[in-house]
């Protein structure tokens, strides 16, 4: 788990969560809709308008009213406070309505821009972030941001509003009283402010250690079938509940802070209202105030402390807010390493396919001191088919993730048709690639979709034709809805060669100029396999391929084959040459069908 990590996270962010700054992230999503924050103003001020003007109809009335005895204008005072009351019922679902239709609004373009942004991301980031993590973010933190937005900062806005307008109306109700509350104010928003910054640090380390036991989570269910293979459900629970204590502790913390935040407030403020009270409780009988006078100035002190006391409350909300919308700008703040230039050149059309690797030198970034490629250089001719093998870790999947600009090398260049990749839109550059990789990829969609998925606007015909193609169209054929036939999440429903299959169908519908295979007839039988190959002998037609093999049966008419060794090219040339010149290729050639020609001997057996 990565409850050290998170610490440290809190402890190096600790300076920049002094205060609700990371909100102001927001004001250019609430920007986009002036239509429903001008509607939600409208009715908060309104609102704040109808409960302010209670407290002088209620001195009227005691000063009036009562001592006059007049029936008709305590009526009318009665009928004016129903009127006030619907005015206020009015404008409470008016600042509902418009509030949380803003804060729905507001989310749900935060969070398409997040993801949107995320996708687009460098593969280099999602090395040492965890996908869980992410997604947390995306719903808790979202969740969060959405109620500040919303009923948070409405009912932050509202009390905002009441309680300067009831210091105001104080002041003018009776000066020598509103000094002892005016006095009061910074002795109790002073610790509202110190103890507020302890309840966004909190806040946000709760929020962290959750996405930490989020992230654990997701990571296990999806590989519960491996999880029950090995039968690690004892030990994988008590490593997700260790990490949920976590984040409850965590979240208990943030718990008291705000607790004892809310009681100091709340104290002090009403201590004050009590003060004011005795104070005017012996200016009225002096006479010097009346009592409608002290009772309108009490309630204009009940309506500040109210206001006052929830937001003690309303500002522990905001601060946890703050920290989640923190962390989602910090999802937006990513720049990828990966990036199309200001004027990118624009790739051949027709193209051609040529590829070449000159010079290549790289190391990924989680293991700079360790290079994956020294110095490789080759070229690959438009419709050639080259196949690239070697020991695991040799470098060969390096060469894919290069190609594809995944990453960018450290020297050297990659030159597609002429392009360097660098100088190209990444984007045009894998639009004339197609890849089959070895861990195939199954969407949690139909068959249809996850074979159209390069291309999503592809016909039904031009579908099953790819599916005819990879050997596909008969199985999924078969399936209860045909093409449309949910496979599960990550293809759950289908076997490991029938997923295969699909990403070649995915591949072949492409029909892109340059086609990567990582083992593309890895996870097939026999039969299929060599039926496949067929197909991938059609497919690679007229196409520049490069092909990864750990099994060199797949590679016997490959035009030329790159031995790799520790990210170098050692040896180069076709099949029987290289079985010839008795090198390393002749070696490894010599270990696998020995073993496979042992194995059919025993089967036979």
């Amino acid at each position: 788990m990565a409850g050290s990590d998170t610490a440290s996270r809190a402890a190096e962010a600790t300076a920049r969560r002094r205060s609700l700054k990371p909100l102001r992230r927001l004001v250019p999503y609430v920007a986009r809709y002036r239509g429903l924050a001008f509607g939600a103003g409208v009715f908060l001020v309104m609102a704040a308008i109808a409960t302010l003007t209670l407290p002088l109809a209620v001195r009227r009335m005691i000063d009036h009213g009562f001592s006059e005895s007049d029936s008709v204008f305590i009526a009318n005072y009665f009928s004016m406070l129903i009127v006030i009351a619907a005015v206020l019922a009015l404008a409470s679902a008016g600042r509902y309505f418009f509030v949380i239709t803003l804060g729905e609004r507001v989310v749900a373009d935060l969070r398409r821009d997040v993801f949107a942004h995320v996708t687009r991301l460098s593969p280099a980031f999602f090395d040492t972030v965890q996908s869980g993590e992410i997604v947390s973010r995306l719903s808790a933190d979202a969740t969060q941001v959405k109620s500040a937005v919303g009923a948070t900062a409405s009912v932050a806005l509202r009390n905002l509003i009441m309680g300067l307008g009831a210091v105001g109306m104080m002041v003018v109700t009776s000066p020598r009283l509103s000094l002892i509350v005016v006095a009061a104010i910074p002795v109790i928003v002073l610790p509202l402010v110190a103890f507020g910054r302890s309840v966004r640090r909190r806040s946000r380390f709760a929020q962290d250690t959750l996405a930490d036991a989020t992230a654990y989570a997701s990571e296990q269910i999806g590989a519960v079938r491996t999880l029950q293979a090995f039968t690690g459900e004892n030990a994988v629970t008590k490593a997700f509940a260790g990490a949920i204590e976590t984040a409850f502790a965590a979240a208990r913390a943030s718990i008291l802070a705000r607790s004892f935040l809310t009681f100091f407030a709340i104290f002090l403020t009403f201590a004050s209202v009590v003060a004011v009270l005795w104070f005017g409780s012996r200016d009225v009988l002096s006479g010097a105030m009346t009592p409608g006078t002290l009772g309108q100035f009490l309630l204009y002190s009940v309506l500040a402390a109210g206001a006052l006391g929830a937001l003690s409350e309303v500002w522990g909300e905001l601060s946890q807010a703050a920290g989640a919308a923190e962390r989602m700008s910090e999802l937006l703040a990513e720049t990828p390493a990966i990036v199309a230039p200001a004027r990118p050149v624009a790739l051949l059309e027709p193209a051609r396919g040529a590829v070449t690797f000159d010079a290549v030198s790289f190391a990924y970034p989680t293991r700079p001191e360790r290079s994956a490629l020294h110095g490789l250089s080759f070229t690959v001719e438009p419709g050639e088919t080259v196949a690239i093998v070697g020991a695991s870790g040799a470098g060969k999947t390096t060469v894919f993730s290069l190609l594809l600009r995944y990453y960018d090398p450290d020297t050297g260049r990659i030159l597609v048709d002429g392009v360097d990749a660098r100088d190209a839109d990444p984007q045009a550059l894998r639009a004339h690639m197609a890849i089959v990789p070895q861990d195939v990829t199954i969407f949690a969609a139909t068959a249809a979709e996850n074979i159209a998925f390069g291309r999503p606007d592809a016909s039904r015909a031009e579908i099953e034709a790819a599916a005819r193609a990879a050997l596909a169209h008969d199985f999924i054929s078969e399936m209860a809805q045909g093409y449309d036939t949910e496979v599960g999440e990550r293809g759950v429903t289908l076997s490991g060669g029938q997923r295969q299959r699909v990403a070649i169908a995915r591949a072949i519908l492409r029909d892109a100029p340059i086609l990567l295979l990582d083992e593309a007839t890895s996870a097939l039988d026999s039969q299929s396999e060599t039926l496949v190959q067929k197909a991938l002998e059609h497919l690679m037609r007229d196409r520049t391929t490069v092909v990864i093999a750990h099994r060199l049966a797949t590679v016997l008419k490959a035009d030329r084959i790159l031995v790799m060794d520790d990210g170098r090219i050692v040896e180069e040339g076709t099949h029987a040459a290289l079985v010839a010149k008795g090198g390393a290729y002749a070696k490894l050639a010599s270990l696998q069908f020995e073993a496979g020609a042992n194995a059919f001997g025993d089967a036979a057996e």
